[in-house]
């Protein structure tokens, strides 16, 4: 697998590129290293029980691997986010992470059904969580904020009815 490969889907898409790191992004896109590691985990639909094993595996490896506490706090937040979301808004997915030594791109692909508006899903508060989802504590709307907040580069390509996939970076140097 290739670092940082673009793909290209008809469906909506959204980027967020933090502020300073548009030359890191860039030169990510333009190489070609396989990653030093791949985890994958699935995550099955409303099972909150097990949602964020994945994160939490990442975030004991990078650890392992000495990577600075922000940095390993940043990743944790994001993934452990993304992991939440996919668990309650759609039919269940899979987290991949890929690291490398200066970076971490972790992509989650779900089941659907899709983003209906990216731009009102970025709004802070705006949630579609069901009654099930709040009361397992989950569904303020702040998981999309918070993983755009802690990654340097944001991506979510999805659509009403499609699969969503979202994928983010962080760089363990800034």
């Amino acid at each position: 697998m290739q670092a940082c490969v673009a793909v290209k889907y008809s469906m909506a898409d959204y980027w967020n590129i933090a502020p300073g790191m548009e030359n890191a992004l860039k030169e990510c896109f333009s190489r070609d290293a396989e990653a030093d590691v791949t985890l994958e985990f699935s995550i099955p639909e409303k099972d909150f029980n097990n949602a964020g094993k994945g994160s939490s595996e990442v975030k004991n490896l990078l650890k392992r691997l000495g990577v600075d506490s922000e940095v390993l706090r940043r990743i944790a937040v994001a993934s452990y986010e993304a992991e939440i979301n996919v668990a309650a808004h759609s039919h269940g997915g899979e987290m991949t992470s890929l690291i490398y030594d200066d970076m971490i791109h972790i992509k989650f692909i779900d089941e659907g059904p899709g983003i209906a508006d990216i731009a009102q899903a970025m709004v802070p508060g705006y949630s579609t969580a069901d009654d099930l989802v709040r009361e397992f504590g989950f569904g303020a709307g702040l998981g999309l904020p918070n993983i755009q907040k802690n990654s340097d580069a944001l991506h979510i390509s999805s659509a009403a009815g499609e699969s969503t996939l979202l994928e983010f970076l962080v760089f363990f140097a800034q």
